[in-house]
């Protein structure tokens, strides 16, 4: 322990403490739901102190790290896993990725489909949503602006509001530039943007089918006797059912098994046919 920097245990529980609250705010945008500004506000503000601690404590890591001998790569790793939870990386890692998918939205490009495979939309039940939340985050920032008259709250919450509007359009961005992809070889890539991502094999594909529900939850359920449901807008359109069960992580790095997937895309039969027919 000598050597070790102070505050690293704080920064590590206080990224901890906040990451909850940071996953339900995901979690309404994701569903459509748009939290009071000053939740929002608060949140954001939290989560600047929290980062601001955290850098501190990261570039104490570094410095020590560097002052052992250690290289400026091996030096920056070491100070982000000791200071920074497993969970916070990926869920960092996520938005990074989504913010990333703004461009290839912009190009209109799609992440992992190549030539030959069939990829498979599931945007349509949240697009009217996203856009719809879009909209009343612009009017409540124009809003916001004209009312606050103190200039360095006005320009944090300006500043929160902006990020908060981009988040969105990134999180869409991922979902429209990631769909499912059907590979030749009869083999599919489930995914929701940059949140979740699982490759089955075709040999672990036991029967599909198009099979529309309107399952209760959050966007990946998984019932006691194995059934995951990623559901789109309060829908799911495929079922696909497995020989055997597969592993799949959850957003935050749990790692689960499911034998039976039930998932959203927004022309089913072209996917389950491809999915049957492979070249």
């Amino acid at each position: 322990m000598s050597g070790r920097p102070r505050g690293v245990r704080a920064a590590r529980v206080a990224v901890a403490a906040v990451l909850p609250g940071e996953l339900a705010l995901a979690a309404c945008l994701v569903a459509g739901v748009r939290p009071p500004g000053w939740a929002l506000a608060g949140a954001e503000a939290l989560v600047l102190a929290v980062l601001l601690l955290e850098a501190w404590v990261l570039r104490s890591l570094y410095v020590a790290a560097r002052a052992r001998g250690a290289d400026r790569r091996a030096a920056r790793r070491s100070a982000v896993q000791e200071a920074v939870p497993v969970t916070v990386r990926r869920l960092v890692l996520h938005e990074l990725r989504a913010l990333a998918s703004l461009g290839r939205w912009v190009r209109r490009g799609t992440h992992g489909v190549r030539p030959g495979d069939h990829a498979a939309a599931y945007t349509g039940p949240q697009t009217a949503m996203m856009y719809g939340l879009l909209f009343v985050m612009v009017i409540e920032t124009v809003v916001l602006a004209l009312l606050i008259p103190w200039p360095v709250v006005h320009r944090v919450i300006l500043v929160l509001d902006l990020y908060g509007v981009v988040l969105v359009l990134a999180l869409h961005a991922a979902c429209v530039t990631r769909p499912h992809v059907v590979r030749p070889d009869g083999s599919l890539r489930i995914r929701y943007g940059a949140l979740f991502d699982l490759a089955v094999p075709p040999d672990a594909v036991a029967s599909v089918r198009v099979d529309r529900r309107y399952p209760e939850g959050s966007l990946i359920t998984l019932s006691e006797d194995g059934v995951l449901d990623l559901i789109v807008g309060s829908q799911t359109s495929v079922t696909l059912e497995l020989n055997r069960p597969l592993p799949f992580t959850r957003p935050l790095g749990a790692t689960e098994e499911a034998h039976t997937i039930r998932f959203h895309a927004d022309d089913p039969r072209a996917l389950v046919s491809a999915l049957r027919q492979p070249a």
